[in-house]
């Protein structure tokens, strides 16, 4: 389960080895505060959402999940993506109903990157992997938290570099954007390095 772990934060990190979620991840970057409080809306939405979505595959959607009803030929696993969405989305407004009560300063600090945690392919491409590389229950919990870590430290970092990068002297054809994208790919390149670690 750490070697797991590790490889959703490292090897396959959803931000910098497969570049999901990135318009999210490009614009919620200036500051690191609002990098941190996105970063960890996304650890509790992944937390939650792949192994729930692990348990709507296995027990309702899949080939003979529906046996216990005497239906063992209904496979529903065409209504995946829309049931995944469904959760990702319920989740996501009762994380926001959270913050909006109880922090509301980050509430406002995130605005519209919130509600567009729901359409993040970062959080839907973990739910897609895990039922891709059949993963168990126990995994499926272990890649959730993992993945979402992974995503989480991402634009952490990227929000440090770009904090710190705004003391810099950087050509004005860079600025802004351009240096993001340079700077997301060099940590994309970092994080290659992890590739075939084993711990």
């Amino acid at each position: 389960m750490i070697e797991l772990f590790q490889i959703a934060v490292f090897q396959d990190n959803l931000a910098l080895s497969f570049f999901l979620g990135i318009c999210t991840f490009l614009a919620v970057s200036r500051r690191i505060d609002t990098a941190l409080g996105l970063g960890l809306a996304l650890i509790i939405v992944q937390t939650i959402t792949v192994p729930l979505n692990y348990l709507i595959h296995n027990y309702l959607l899949v080939e003979g999940a529906w046996a216990w009803a005497g239906l063992p030929e209904v496979d529903l696993t065409f209504l995946k993506l829309i049931s995944f969405i469904g959760l990702i989305a319920a989740m996501v407004q009762i994380l926001e109903m959270v913050l909006d009560r109880y922090m509301p300063t980050l509430h406002r600090a995130l605005g519209i990157y919130l509600p567009l945690v729901t359409v993040n392919c970062a959080i839907l491409g973990a739910s897609l992997f895990m039922v891709e590389r059949q993963y168990n229950f126990e995994q499926s919990i272990v890649y959730g938290l993992g993945s979402g870590v992974g995503w989480a430290l991402a634009i952490a970092a990227l929000a440090a570099i770009r904090e710190r990068l705004s003391y810099s002297n950087i050509p004005k054809g860079l600025q802004g954007l351009g240096m993001a994208f340079i700077v997301t790919g060099l940590m994309s390149m970092g994080f290659s390095a992890f590739a075939g670690m084993q711990i």
